[in-house]
């Protein structure tokens, strides 16, 4: 197992003063949102989706594959039974003088076949093939926390977009009212055709960006209902608010992150599997020793063929030793080392990447949390910005054209502060896919 140097530090670099949470199992951390149409789909998912059924086939196969070498350690019996019309040539060589151009003969046989592992190469293919079963077990382990953080990340998404789509449809009525005041001044005299022509453009933009948003709501909508296993044309999710809590994740310590993630250990036993791999191949060296035994009945006379006259036997041991090959086992034996060895960095790979994901996601949610205190007292002062112009415009001291630069700063804060708030929560599902799904505090 090539050598992983784990930080020294007690806690990651970004993660917060750790707060007391209760622990967590891997199937249900999605909980956490209390968002019951996301648990119901979390159990759809289970149940139906394609790309997991796929990793459960793959894991059987792997499984299948072990118990397939196992069988090699037990001995193999085998049977069989021939009956058989014979006419010899009249001219075959050292034929008989009295001998029949036609005769019967039947068999009736059992065989065994067992080779002794000496050298240890069944048991290391054994090894092999067991530790390839639990990468591929951990794969399965890997693919469905991978797809319940999709599923979570996608209706979050999906939460994020009703929220702006409620925001945008109030911010059009607004408008439109904002709207049909200038189109009273106008009328009045007291507001110019441009005016109206800037107040109608800013109308028909939040009408525009609210399509948008629709549009990226639907698209999401269609990605949940393939992840689960739906129709996209039959599937539908009902609009509702996103929640406000934003979940406490304790992070743990770096040592333990080498036993929470299914890839790490997937990894892990590929090494492994390798390593058993190299010693199948320095087996080819040595000869390989068989024990054989066969017996049965056998005669011309098939009405009577099982009687004591009638049986044969064989049994001995067979000895079988490769001289010369060209080569070819000490390639195999290199071929078998550098399979270890891109294993080896394979695992260091898949750990540092492990780290850097952690990380990653602790300084987006410490980032994203400073950008939205920012984000909010940014909305809080263009709502003042907008009534201070609004004011100003009905009083005649400013021109709609100050309205107009107001509503779309604030329009632009207030969504801006909600895809914070959005990114917040995704950044949340990620995290908890990094350190490995749920948490324990077992010692």
């Amino acid at each position: 197992m090539p050598a992983v140097p784990l930080p020294e530090a007690p806690a990651y670099r970004g993660a917060p003063q750790a707060a007391a949470v209760p622990a967590l199992q891997r199937d249900t951390w999605w909980t956490l949102y209390q968002d019951p149409e996301l648990d119901r789909l979390q159990q759809q998912l289970l149940a139906s989706s394609p790309d997991l059924g796929s990793a459960l086939a793959r894991y059987q196969q792997a499984r299948a594959a072990t118990d397939s070498l196992r069988a090699a350690r037990l001995p193999s019996v085998g049977a069989s039974a021939d009956v058989v019309r014979t006419r010899q040539s009249e001219n075959r060589p050292l034929r008989g003088a009295g001998s029949s151009n036609y005769y019967n003969s039947g068999t009736l046989s059992l065989s065994l076949d067992y080779e002794l592992d000496l050298w240890g190469r069944i048991s290391r293919q054994v090894a092999a093939g067991a530790a390839e079963e639990q990468a591929a077990q951990a794969d399965l382990a890997g693919a469905q926390l991978a797809l319940q953080a999709q599923l979570a990340d996608f209706l979050l998404a999906l939460r994020g977009a009703d929220q702006e789509i409620e925001l945008l449809r109030e911010t059009e009525a607004a408008f439109g009212r904002a709207a049909g005041m200038v189109v009273e001044r106008h009328r009045a005299g007291l507001a110019s055709g441009l005016d109206v022509a800037q107040a109608e453009a800013q109308q028909e933009s939040a009408r525009s960006q609210l399509h948008q948003v629709q549009a990226q709501r639907d698209v999401l909508e269609h990605a949940i209902a393939t992840l689960v296993g739906s129709h996209a044309s039959t599937f539908s999710i009902q609009a509702a608010p996103a929640s406000d809590v934003l979940p406490t994740i304790p992070t743990g310590v770096p040592s333990e992150l080498l036993q929470r993630r299914p890839d790490i250990a997937a990894a892990q036993r590929r090494v492994a599997a390798a390593n058993a791999g190299v010693g199948v191949a320095r087996t080819a060296f040595f000869p390989s020793l068989r024990l054989s035994a066969t017996g049965g009945y056998q005669s011309s006379d098939l009405s009577n063929i099982i009687a004591a006259p009638n049986v044969f036997w064989a049994i001995g041991p067979g000895l079988l030793a490769n001289l010369f090959d060209g080569g070819r086992r000490r390639a195999e034996v290199a071929r078998a080392e550098a399979v270890l060895d891109e294993t080896g960095q394979t695992y260091r790979a898949t750990v540092l990447a492990a780290f850097q994901q952690v990380e990653d996601q602790l300084a987006l949610l410490r980032r994203y949390g400073d950008a939205t205190q920012a984000e909010q007292r940014t909305v809080a002062a263009s709502r003042r910005a907008l009534d201070m112009a609004t004011s100003r415009y009905r009083d005649g001291a400013a021109s709609y054209l100050d309205v107009v630069a107001a509503q779309t700063t604030n329009l632009q804060a207030r969504r801006n502060a909600l895809d914070l708030a959005t990114r917040q929560r995704r950044a949340t599902v990620q995290l908890i896919r990094a350190i490995g799904g749920g948490w324990s505090f077992e010692g």
